[in-house]
């Protein structure tokens, strides 16, 4: 199998990337072919890290007003200035400041038993171990808030490690992670980062190749949230194009063991409190920010079979997921099916929660990193964030009207979903015409794709797949791929 050597320099996003080289300026400009890169100190890992716990703390700033007060205050202020955020209220109302054991315990409250994954579950508890037992409630609340940004941190900088090292000759994309504008304002609404930490990690092991320890940290990153299974999906219908059989059967091997490993001793002894999220998920209604509550607030009609609909639309969406990873003329990329599985599943969801977002940004480091593509959909995502405050705003502020009526927050959730919709539509338009694909261009394959990386199709459903393809080329280099033995 040939490919691209490993020990090539590191691809300079300033070179190649228009908005990067002019964004650069105010560091000195574009870095030059000289330049001396992978020194003591300035590596791309500690740096992308630094920034990204820089505009993590940024974000903890932006919710100092409601840590100061308006948590506390009723719920209009915490609306206003736009900076809600779950943990410090479900700290009290879900039993952690009464000792309460989640899912072994019953709740006082309308919601009878945690409705999180066990694994979140356990994140949460960790933290109320941590906080302080004495004290006012609202001191409480506080530090559990501020334990709980303390651990989501650590979270930050495993993602921003593991998102450099996935493209070792891309090292410098991770900044579209870390300097992501919704990235710093969603960071610590809610415990969605542990789950994103762990499928960082697996996707990261998928990339060197050790598939058993993906399964393990997919299956761990479902036991915290449910949407990192789909990326076995993902690796179904490649593995497939590829005939890597073998490596697909050891990922899920190592999901099904680490997944039972986390919720069998709960299921066994608590399971009406372990499967309270799962018929909390069916039950739900239509929520804030989905595109069934758009439909349902333009047309009048309540949409009481949203479940069913959002179910069949994500299933259609996978299929057609599934038919262009078959008949796309080169094999897509798994970060690019990555994205577009976890964009179709938030896209078809009865509810779009703000921190939702925070799932598709490492993706979307991975599969599109162009700073342009990705600024368009992060206005798209910053629009829906000060839109879904500002409307509850209004919907709080009784006759007073003060915020945003429910026009305005039907165009801040259009504006949410055209913005993902042509994130989408770009990633697709590279895995039909792969020449476009900037990832490609030095001749590599799937730089995340471990054992896919340069592996010969074995099944595909287009003529234009079954022509031999070259990778595009770089500085006169030509790479063949698809030369490598099947499992």
């Amino acid at each position: 199998m040939t490919k691209v050597h490993e020990d090539r320099p590191p691809v300079l996003p300033t070179q190649q990337d228009e908005v990067a080289a002019a964004g650069s300026e105010f560091l000195g400009g574009p870095m030059g072919r000289y330049a001396r890169l992978g020194g003591h100190w300035p590596t791309p890992v500690r740096v992308v890290v630094l920034v990204a716990l820089g505009m993590f703390a940024l974000g903890m700033v932006q919710k100092l007003p409601c840590y100061d007060w308006a948590w506390f205050r009723g719920a209009g202020s915490q609306y206003t200035h736009a900076c809600y955020s779950d943990i410090p209220h479900l700290f009290s109302v879900r039993g952690f400041a009464d000792g309460l054991t989640p899912y072994f315990d019953r709740l006082p409250g309308d919601m009878e038993y945690l409705e999180y994954p066990v694994l979140t579950g356990l994140f949460m508890e960790v933290a109320s171990w941590l906080t302080p037992g004495s004290g006012s409630m609202q001191h409480r609340e506080q530090m559990y808030w501020m334990v709980n940004a303390g651990m989501l941190m650590a979270c930050t900088a495993v993602i921003a490690v593991c998102v450099v090292r996935t493209h070792r000759r891309r090292p410098w994309d991770a900044l579209l992670f870390a300097l992501a504008p919704a990235f710093a304002l969603t960071a610590t609404i809610n415990w969605d980062l542990l789950a994103i930490a762990l499928t960082a990690a697996g996707m990261l092991m998928w990339s060197r190749g050790r598939t058993l320890l993906f399964g393990v940290f997919i299956g761990l990153a479902t036991a915290a949230k449910l949407y990192p299974v789909l990326l076995l999906g993902v690796l179904f219908v490649l593995c497939w194009r590829a005939g890597k059989w073998r490596a697909f059967g050891s990922a899920v091997l190592g999901a099904a063991v680490s997944w039972l490993v986390v919720n069998l001793p709960v299921m066994i002894y608590a399971w009406d409190g372990w499967k309270k999220f799962y018929t909390f998920s069916q039950e739900r209604p239509i929520d804030f920010g989905s595109v069934w509550l758009l439909i349902s607030q333009r047309s009048g009609n309540p949409l009481q079979d949203a479940n069913t609909y959002a179910t069949g639309l994500t299933l259609l969406l996978c299929a057609g997921i599934g038919l262009l990873t078959l008949t796309a003329p080169r094999r897509p990329r798994f970060a690019q099916l990555a994205f577009l599985v976890v964009a179709a599943f938030i896209l078809a969801n009865k509810v779009y929660s703000p921190q939702y977002v925070l799932w598709l940004i490492p993706l979307a480091a991975l599969a599109r990193p162009r700073w342009r593509d990705f600024l368009i959909w992060q206005a798209g995502e910053v629009v829906y964030f000060l839109g879904i405050w500002f409307y509850l705003a209004y919907t709080t502020s009784g006759d007073k009207h003060q915020g945003l009526p429910v026009e305005g927050y039907q165009l801040a959730i259009a504006a949410h979903l055209l913005a993902t919709l042509y994130l989408c539509a770009v990633v697709v338009r590279d895995i039909l015409l792969p020449e476009r694909d900037v990832v490609r261009r030095d001749g590599s394959d799937d730089p995340s794709g471990g054992v896919l990386d340069g592996a010969e199709d074995v099944f595909v459903l287009s003529d234009a797949a079954r022509a031999p393809q070259d990778a595009a080329p770089s500085e006169g280099q030509r790479v063949e791929w698809g030369t490598a033995p099947r499992d």
